[in-house]
């Protein structure tokens, strides 16, 4: 059985009027649990962790398991100053949780053995699982297959967000066996499960979850042409959902359905106009 499997939500963190709506938070941690969704993944890009503080983005996972079983929750951890990563690791290691997703250090751009420095130190201090995310249209830095082989030979690594955009190095991973290969790339779930990967770290799964659920569970059961069917009727919203810089379309979707208030902080801004009719029209 993997460690992570299933349809994970990349959550967003709602706010209002400046400040981290926590009752907003519960809500929607419980409706997508209810749902049926494997887990939360908190402090991530979706969540906007980059505009919140450290304090914050710990009264963020600490709100959450007022509502959210520990073994339901992964959390965020990016920067590029080592140390402070570590020392605010320990602070987040103190909650009981299924693990962490660490991106490589953004702007820095090391060489794969600085990669593997950067990882490794912060796989030997964790007490959870690690769950690496590879994503170098962000980071401006790529995990290459020798490196993610290597990475994935320490005992705490042991799961990949895959946004790399590397067929050849996704379906390598799969074979090897070694990382538990979700997708990051909500575009990519249908194929991802499709190819023997375990599920997906998901933004659009925010809406219509329930969909998204009985799809990794028709491919599970080898129900392919129901699972088909089910992500060709979710693809025009996995499209809208990226329409604009995640996570505006999304935090519009669940402002239309009443869940948070359609806010984000800067730089980030919401979606525009013309984009918020074509996402109403989709709900309609």
């Amino acid at each position: 059985m993997p460690v992570f499997s299933g349809i994970w939500v990349a959550l967003v963190t709602p706010f209002n009027n400046g400040a981290v709506d926590f009752a907003a938070l519960r809500r929607l941690s419980r409706h997508l649990l209810d749902a049926g969704v494997a887990g939360l993944v908190v402090c991530g890009t979706t969540g906007e962790a980059a505009a919140l503080s450290k304090d914050e983005q710990l009264a963020v996972l600490d709100a959450l398991l007022e509502e959210v079983p520990g073994d339901r929750l992964v959390m965020g951890l990016a920067g590029n100053n080592l140390a402070e990563l570590l020392a605010f690791q320990r602070e987040v290691q103190r909650r009981p949780i299924a693990g962490v997703l660490v991106p490589a250090p953004y702007y820095i751009r090391p060489s794969q053995e600085g990669l593997l420095a950067w990882f490794g130190a912060i796989a030997d201090a964790s007490d959870v699982p690690v769950i690496l995310y590879d994503i170098p249209y962000r980071t401006g830095v790529r995990l290459e297959l020798a490196t993610l082989r290597q990475l994935a030979r320490h005992p705490k690594v042991v799961a990949i967000k895959d946004c790399g955009g590397n067929l050849e190095t996704t379906l390598a991973l799969i074979a090897d066996g070694e990382l538990d290969v979700l997708t990051g790339e909500d575009g990519q779930i249908f194929t991802t499960l499709c190819l023997g990967g375990q599920g997906a770290i998901a933004a659009s799964a925010h809406i219509q979850p329930r969909e998204f659920v009985r799809l990794a569970d028709c491919v599970a059961k080898g129900e392919l042409e129901a699972a088909r069917g089910i992500f060709q009727r979710l693809q025009p919203l996995i499209r809208l959902a990226f329409a604009e810089p995640n996570p505006a379309p999304v935090k519009s979707l669940l402002a239309m359905q009443g869940l948070i208030a359609d806010e984000l902080r800067p730089p980030m801004q919401r979606s525009s106009d013309a984009l918020l009719q074509r996402l109403r029209a989709e709900l309609a």
